[in-house]
C-alpha cells in the first residue's frame, strides 16, 4: 500500500521525538531546541526525501531516516533564526509563541545553533556509505549556505524598500526557499546513488516545487488568516518586502504558481520515464497547494 503525505509525516514526527534530546548536554538548550522542532510543521522537506525514496523502493532503515531528517533540523533553526528580533521580529511560529519570546534571544540563537549543527551530526554519524555522508554534506552546506539559502534571506533583507523584477524575485524565492527543498529531493537520489542525469533532474524538480511553495506562501500572507497559518499575516506589505501578489496581483501570483507547479509536474513526469520507477507518492504534495 502506497503512503501519502501523512504517513511521511508521520514518520519523521516520530523519528524525531525519540532521536532529538539525544547528546544536548544543557537542559535548557534541549528544551528549547525540541520546542520549536516538536511545535509542528508540514516536514515538507523530509517528506520529499521519504517520498522519493519509496519510489526507488529504498528501505527506510535507521541510518537513512537520521540522514533523511537531518534537513528538518537545519529547516527548524531557520525558522528560530528568522523570527529574532534583528531579523523578522516575529511572535509567533506554527501557532505557539516563537523561541526567542519564551526562552529569551540568547537560548533562541544557540537553539538554532544547536540545531544546524546537528544536522550535520546526524548526516555522518550513521552507517550508509563514507562517499554517500559526503556528498550529502557537500549539497546541505552549499545548499543551505551563502551560495543558497542563506543568500536568500540576505537578498530579501537588502531589496526592501526597492522593487525587484519579477525575474529577481524569483531568484531571491528560488535561493531561499527552492535550494533546501531542491536538497530535499537531491538527497534521496544521493541515498539511492542515482546516476547525474536523475541527480539533475531530481534538483530540476525541487527548485520548481519549492518556487511554487515560495508563491503559495506569498498568497496565503495575502488571503489566510493569522489562526490559518500559525503565524502573523500581511508581514509582508508592512515591511515592504518583494512578493509575488505585490509585483503581479493575486491573479498573476496565482498563474505564476501555476507554471512552477506544471514545470514540477513536467519534470516528475520525465523522471517516471527515464527510471521506470512511479513517483505517484509525489501526488500528496501536489494536492498541498489549495486556492
Amino acid at each position: 500500500m502506497s503512503k501519502n503525505l501523512e504517513d511521511y509525516q508521520k514518520i519523521v514526527n516520530n523519528y524525531l521525538s525519540a532521536n532529538v534530546k539525544i547528546g544536548i548536554s544543557d537542559p535548557v538548550l534541549a528544551k528549547a531546541m525540541q520546542y520549536s522542532l516538536n511545535a509542528g510543521g508540514k516536514r515538507l522537506r523530509p517528506a520529499l526525501t521519504l517520498a522519493v525514496l519509496d519510489a526507488f523502493q529504498v528501505k527506510f532503515s535507521e541510518s537513512v531516516l537520521k540522514a533523511a531528517c537531518a534537513v528538518e533540523l537545519l529547516h527548524t533553526y531557520s525558522l528560530i533564526h528568522d523570527d529574532l528580533p534583528a531579523m523578522d521580529n516575529d511572535d509567533l511560529r506554527r501557532g505557539v509563541p516563537t523561541n526567542h519570546v519564551k526562552f529569551g534571544a540568547g537560548i533562541a540563537t544557540l537553539a538554532g545553533d544547536g540545531l544546524l549543527t546537528m544536522s550535520f551530526q546526524w548526516l555522518t554519524d550513521n552507517k550508509l556509505p563514507a562517499e554517500i555522508k559526503s556528498e550529502l554534506v557537500f549539497y546541505l552546506s552549499r545548499c543551505a549556505g551563502p551560495a543558497g539559502m542563506v543568500a536568500g534571506q540576505a537578498e530579501d533583507i537588502t531589496s526592501e524598500e526597492k522593487q525587484l523584477t519579477v525575474d529577481q524575485l524569483e531568484q531571491l524565492h528560488l535561493l531561499k526557499t527552492g535550494a533546501l527543498i531542491s536538497y530535499s529531493v537531491m538527497a534521496a537520489g544521493i541515498i539511492s546513488q542515482q546516476d547525474s542525469l536523475i541527480l539533475s533532474l531530481l534538483q530540476q524538480f525541487g527548485e520548481a516545487y519549492g518556487l511554487a511553495f515560495q508563491i503559495y506562501d506569498d498568497i496565503l500572507d495575502v488571503t489566510a488568516t493569522e489562526q490559518q497559518l500559525g503565524k502573523a499575516v500581511d508581514k509582508d506589505q508592512q515591511e515592504h518586502k518583494n512578493t509575488y501578489p505585490g509585483l503581479l496581483g493575486l491573479t498573476g501570483a496565482k498563474q505564476a504558481l501555476n507554471q512552477a507547479l506544471t514545470q514540477a509536474r513536467q519534470l516528475r513526469a520525465q523522471l517516471n520515464a527515464i527510471t521506470g520507477h512511479s513517483l505517484v507518492g509525489l501526488d500528496d504534495f501536489f494536492a498541498y497547494f489549495k486556492l
